[in-house]
């Protein structure tokens, strides 16, 4: 596969691998989601994979997606940019798999949870706290009423909860919890399994499950990305919040 600046990449007994190697904590800047998007549709069109899995080096999964490219010049483009990664993820018969030791925050929770299965270790944490910068997360909008239900759907969105593994697990936000200790091995051994059975009848099992609320998702994505771009985007707290942030001080907010 191709070299890439902020990823590195594998592919192994029909499993590929995706690595987020952005030191410190994986912030998603353009440059990364450009890579993301690119693999992505390489993968894609790979019918020879039982899944795609998403690691990441470092003390973090992700911290989400960099604040800077949510300003009035660069976030529609942003959108674009990013949401391309979820809308060629939909579009795989292979398992997505996240393997998440450590935070999971903003887009970096989107990115993991979007995944048809999330192996946490304790230590790990999730968290949609975008509404602290005055913005609020699309993808996380779509798909997180059919994980956890409306309620705690809404709480993680727009209240900007941030909750630990055990919690996520409890919920259904996150598929298995190993020990910190030994986490990698225990990734492994999830994954010998899946390559122990035949890969077309394991997409095909996929694509049985999954190809109705798929559909939902995507309508339900192009609505909140809608409501994001036409009506956030045109209100003062939405950009007074980015911009609090990037001048670290205190929002404030001006309720319209």
């Amino acid at each position: 596969m191709s070299e890439y600046e902020h990823l590195a990449t594998s592919i192994s007994g029909g499993i590929a691998t995706i690595t987020l190697d952005r030191p410190p904590v994986n912030v998603l800047n353009l440059s990364m989601m450009g890579e993301l998007n690119e693999v992505m549709e390489s993968l894609v069109a790979r019918a020879d994979l039982a899944a795609i899995v998403l690691r990441a080096n470092g003390k973090a999964f992700s911290a989400g997606v960099d604040v800077g490219d949510h300003t009035a010049e660069k976030v529609a483009g942003m959108i674009r940019l990013f949401h391309g990664i979820f809308r060629t993820m939909a579009a795989t018969d292979a398992l997505t798999i996240a393997c998440v030791n450590g935070a999971a925050l903003g887009g970096g929770c989107e990115l993991a949870c979007f995944c048809d299965i999330v192996l946490a270790s304790e230590k790990a944490k999730f968290g949609q706290p975008e509404v602290q910068v005055g913005v609020f997360p699309p993808v996380a909008a779509a798909i997180l009423p059919g994980q956890v239900g409306i309620r705690k759907a809404v709480e993680l969105v727009a209240l900007g909860a941030t909750i630990r593994a055990d919690e996520a697990l409890r919920i259904g936000l996150v598929s298995d919890v190993y020990p910190v200790e030994g986490f990698d091995a225990r990734v492994d051994e999830y994954l010998e399994a899946i390559k122990s059975l035949s890969r077309p009848v394991v997409r095909m099992a996929k694509r049985a499950t999954v190809s109705p609320s798929r559909e939902q998702v995507l309508a339900h994505l192009a609505e909140a990305e809608r409501i994001y771009l036409d009506e956030l985007m045109n209100i003062g707290d939405a950009h007074e919040g980015i911009a609090a942030f990037l001048e670290k001080r205190s929002p404030q907010w001006a309720h319209a």
